[in-house]
């Protein structure tokens, strides 16, 4: 007789797989890139170092309204929902990972009737004898063994997208808080440019009607009316932009806040001062973005979820193995299903190895090899950026805050020379021309001082959304 398999070896098999299990591919480091010790001494003149209040760095403005807002905006935005929505998927595909750790067991049953061919069967069941039911109730079950750690590496993966989305998330938040805070100074800038231009609206509206006492008086000509004339009207043309960009900021903060455009025309309608900055920023040291930056985390994080892709990739140059098993209750007659007599089983270990694909699978892990080496590029350009976008941040909140000192210097001018020249007009020293020049300088400078205090305000507000603000690495996750 031919010798049998002892089935006492199938544990033993067992046993030798597990034991000598490993997992191909590279185990993930993340990288560390240089980074500066500190800023550049010029860009940070006038700034602080230290702990940089990121959390909550809005507050630092004290205004109520913009607390509120940013309030209801983390609240209602929709981008943020669907940033939220995003993690709830990864959290499910990390899920869907995992579960191939564990068996999968399938329930089977089925009830049919059969008839044998008698041109093909005639000798197996007598004449007439030939139609069967056939009943069968059971499960089937098989557990992929991960040898080459095919499934650990996949949940690795999972585990990095997983947290990539997180990161999305926070980059969401920061951008938004940020946006909220400028459109909000755009709100504030655009109603003090307004006040700027109708003020000057009312000086040379009294400037028109001094020159048509004055000629009506046969003291100067219709030359100086005109002017007058045309120097209210370009001033007041001016207006009718001003309100329209206003409009428009009052449109975008209400759909930030994830509500109709207008919600918020009540809210916004009493003029209120720009936000001043407080005179010391905080800006801490370089080597904090990569800690802070959730776009630099985002990155890191999707350079380790594609790194764990090779392993899964070269896995598929080796068998598959797994174990398997089958009970069921098979039976022709009702009367004997579910009875002893009618079990079946089978059990044991199975392989599957691919031997030939025409350079496949040597070809997927060329292309997770490169994939790896796109998004390592990626992960130090945005490290560059990051830091590019802070230095930038810098500079342009240093010296608008020196242009906007100027600025006020150059108003206080001003508006002393609109002064002193309608003096002179008025006794017939100077000539109209005059006038108009001076108050045409204070009507740009003033509009200049207020749109520069804006910006102030909103390079500040670059500067923590530059450095990662609007989140705490120790926060915990969205809920909903």
């Amino acid at each position: 007789m031919a010798p049998r398999a002892r089935t006492g070896s199938s544990p033993l098999l067992l046993l030798v797989l597990l034991g000598g299990c490993v997992t191909v591919g590279p185990d993930y480091e993340a990288p560390q890139p240089e980074t500066p010790d500190r800023w550049h001494q010029q860009l940070v003149e006038g700034l602080a170092r230290g702990e940089a209040g990121l959390r909550t760095w809005w507050t630092v403005l004290d205004d109520p309204l913009l607390d509120d807002l940013i309030e209801r905006a983390g609240a209602g935005n929709f981008d943020l929902r669907e940033a939220v929505a995003r993690i709830q998927e990864s959290r499910a595909r990390l899920g869907i990972a995992s579960g191939e750790r564990f068996p999968d067991v399938d329930g089977t049953g089925a009830a049919q009737r059969d008839r044998l061919s008698e041109g093909t069967f005639p000798m197996v069941v007598p004449p007439g004898n030939r139609s069967d039911n056939l009943l069968s109730l059971g499960v089937d079950s098989s557990w992929e063994i991960d040898l080459w750690g095919r499934i650990t590496r996949s949940v690795e993966s999972a585990e990095a997208g997983f947290g990539a989305s997180v990161e999305d998330y926070r980059d969401v938040l920061v951008l938004l808080y940020a946006e909220v805070a400028t459109v909000y100074v755009d709100v504030r800038s655009f109603q003090a440019r307004i006040r700027f231009a109708e003020g000057n609206v009312e000086t040379q509206r009294g400037s028109l009607q001094l020159t048509s006492d004055r000629n009506r008086a046969g003291l100067v000509g219709d030359l100086d009316v005109r002017q007058a004339e045309q120097n209210l009207a370009s001033t007041e043309a001016f207006i009718p932009q001003l309100r329209q960009a206003l409009a428009a900021a009052v449109h975008r903060l209400g759909v930030l806040l994830g509500e109709p455009p207008a919600t918020l025309y009540a809210q916004l309608a009493a003029p209120a001062e720009i936000p001043a900055a407080p005179p010391e920023v905080m800006v801490g040291v370089p080597t904090e973005l990569l800690r802070q930056r959730p776009d630099v985390r985002r990155a890191e994080r999707a350079l380790a979820a594609q790194t764990a892709q090779i392993g899964v990739a070269q896995a598929d140059l080796y068998p598959r193995f797994s174990l398997v098993g089958q009970f069921a209750f098979d039976a022709i007659r009702a009367n004997d299903f579910l009875t002893s007599p009618s079990r079946a089983f089978a059990f044991g270990p199975a392989f599957r190895w691919n031997l030939f694909d025409g350079g496949r699978v040597r070809n997927n892990i060329r292309v997770q090899d490169a994939l790896t080496e796109q998004l390592l590029a990626r992960y130090e350009n945005t490290v560059l950026l990051a830091l590019e976008d802070v230095e930038n941040s810098l500079v342009a909140f240093v010296q608008e805050s020196v242009r906007r000192d100027a600025l006020e210097r150059s108003v206080l001018a001003a508006r002393q020379a609109v002064s002193l020249v309608d003096t002179l007009y008025r006794t017939g020293l100077t000539d109209f021309q005059n006038v108009l020049d001076t108050q045409r300088t204070l009507f740009e400078q003033e509009d200049a001082l207020a749109a520069s205090e804006g910006l102030v305000v909103q390079n500040l507000v670059s500067i923590y959304r530059a450095l990662g603000g609007g989140w705490s690495p120790d926060a915990l996750l969205p809920t909903n």
